[in-house]
């Protein structure tokens, strides 16, 4: 069975930065997409950050020019960048695939377990 590990959460001070990893455990032949996600307390779960295995990125409004999504196919790992952080970023942050593709076959909606991102003010 397939995993997204998240980690690289913490607690951090206004305008500084966290670096999020996810990387896909198990035998993993190909990722397309791969989207991060935070839910905040009392909140609804909410699309930070989308890639596509070709590298084009969409944005959330609330994070355009502060956080930065990358990623390493060949280790099936994304990452987070986040500068200027700000208390409303505090939030848990989650890893998303809609599809993995395994040596098994295809796997759908693959969630990571969550990191938790604190920003203190």
């Amino acid at each position: 069975q397939v995993q997204l590990v998240e980690s690289g959460g913490g607690l951090v001070q206004y305008g500084g930065s966290l670096t999020l990893s996810c990387t896909a455990s198990g035998t993993v032949f190909s990722i397309s997409d791969l989207d991060w996600y935070r839910q905040a307390p009392g909140k609804q779960r909410e699309l930070v950050a989308h890639s596509t295995r070709s590298g084009a990125e969409i944005y959330a409004d609330s994070v355009k020019g502060r956080f930065t999504m990358s990623r390493d196919n060949a280790v099936n790992t994304a990452y987070l960048q986040m500068n200027s952080l700000k208390p409303e970023d505090t939030a848990v942050y989650y890893c998303y695939a809609p599809k993995i593709a395994t040596t098994r076959g295809v796997e759908n909606d693959v969630w990571g377990q969550g990191t938790q991102v604190t920003v203190s003010s």
